[in-house]
């Protein structure tokens, strides 16, 4: 058996209808698929039932001396412990807790804004959402020069063209792990051993991946990282993790009374902490996963996450397949990784255009058979332009995660098939 026959066969043992009824909202969606996955995932009951337990039973402030006060502090710290083992950092106090992934970008780059001295150059990518772009092109106020690392005509961006963009006055390369639009993934361990090199520091935009496969800050050697919990099926909330000493010299705005280090120094004001349990247990439910696939006493916690992920990864693939034979057998124009032979550079994150149809058209048709899809220019006007497409129109992006299944895109198929026929 090959190693495609061996992934199809891992892949087709995914207990994908186990995990769809711990979904309550796939419970209820009836004939809707939901393949907007990249905008939000869906919730397991066990995360509505950490949140709800959190509103319910200690919906207070934290840092007080009574029970219920106390309880919200022991939540925090185990929600932080929780998504150390998530992304393999080396500290829980590492891990820090806020509103979103975009606004912890921002808080980052304001304070290496106040420290770039004579290294001044930050590399930026054509491909990443313009949150981790905007961000740093507003430190040139500030002195900041830039230097764009372009994705190839293949989908992907290359580190061979990294190479020549790094040098003794970059202070910073800022890029995605996958990218939101078009599901590429890329080699993030390399752009870390490149910019080390130099002596500069690597920021990742994690939000897209986080999903889809294994988070390992330490094999990947980067010094930030940013991530949502609304894609990793959890609430709307986001979360920071950097080195501990390299957020320790961090400048950041925190009040008098707040501790000079992190994660206190970087939680200015309250945090959604309802959703913070959330994460606690869409963390929890990842390990379950791994732990029901392979049942063993003797696995950490963190080795269960790998095997869930691991797990994941491997059904997404069969997924990711199927969706890439059905866009080339319905004639569209495929953006970012469609050769078949290199299914592992990208996620099931599908952006694509059929001929002149308008986008918005489609979408609108899809939701009349209720498949939940989506259109536009998502947030990547840097890469529309490279792709040659308007900020007005854009492109389709039908992205799936683990609950998906392949009668879905094989349904979602056949919905644009008819589509088509109709509207040429």
């Amino acid at each position: 058996m090959n190693k495609h026959q061996t992934d199809n066969a891992n892949a087709s043992a995914f207990p994908v209808d186990t995990i769809r009824a711990m979904f309550p909202a796939l419970q209820r969606a009836g004939d809707f698929i939901f393949l907007d996955n990249a905008a939000g995932a869906q919730i397991p009951q066990s995360v509505l039932d950490a949140v709800t337990n959190h509103l319910v039973s200690h919906n207070v402030q934290r840092g007080g001396r009574y029970g219920r006060s106390v309880t919200v502090d022991q939540s925090v710290a185990d929600a932080r412990t929780s998504v150390a083992l998530l992304i393999n950092a080396y500290s829980p106090a590492e891990i820090c807790f806020g509103m979103n992934a975009t606004s912890f970008i921002r808080l980052v780059s304001l304070g290496i804004g106040q420290m770039l001295q004579e290294r001044d150059e930050i590399v930026i990518t054509d491909m990443d959402h313009d949150a981790n772009i905007a961000t740093w092109l507003a430190l040139e106020s500030a002195g900041a020069k830039f230097k764009w690392w372009r994705m190839r005509e293949d989908g992907n961006l290359h580190v061979d063209d990294l190479r020549p963009l790094v040098s003794d006055r970059t202070r910073l390369v800022a890029c995605t792990v996958t990218a939101h639009s078009i599901g590429s993934i890329v080699d993030v361990a390399s752009v870390a051993r490149i910019a080390h090199a130099a002596g500069a520091e690597v920021f990742l935009d994690c939000v897209h991946y986080g999903p889809h496969g294994l988070i390992d800050v330490q094999a990947w050697d980067c010094d930030y990282l940013v991530c949502s919990g609304y894609k990793n099926f959890s609430p709307h909330m986001g979360f920071l993790w950097g080195r501990f000493e390299t957020l320790k010299r961090l400048p950041t705005f925190r009040e008098d009374f707040i501790p000079d280090e992190p994660p206190y120094k970087v939680e200015a004001g309250t945090f959604i902490y309802e959703n913070v349990s959330g994460m606690d247990a869409a963390v929890q439910y990842l390990e379950l996963i791994g732990r029901n696939l392979a049942p063993s006493n003797n696995r950490s916690r963190r080795d269960n996450i790998v095997a869930g992920m691991g797990a994941i990864r491997d059904y997404e693939l069969l997924l990711a397949r199927e969706m890439l034979a059905v866009l080339k057998d319905c004639g569209a124009t495929i953006y970012g990784v469609a050769d078949e032979a290199r299914i592992n550079e990208r996620v099931p994150t599908f952006c694509f255009n059929i001929g002149r149809l308008s986008p918005q058209r489609i979408v609108e048709e899809m939701a009349e058979m209720q498949i939940g899809i989506r259109d536009g220019h998502m947030y990547a006007p840097r890469l529309m332009k490279r792709l040659n497409l308007s900020m007005d129109s854009g492109a389709i992006r039908a992205s799936l995660v683990h609950y998906n299944t392949v009668e879905e895109v094989r349904r979602f198929g056949e919905a644009l098939r008819a589509i088509i026929a109709k509207l040429s």
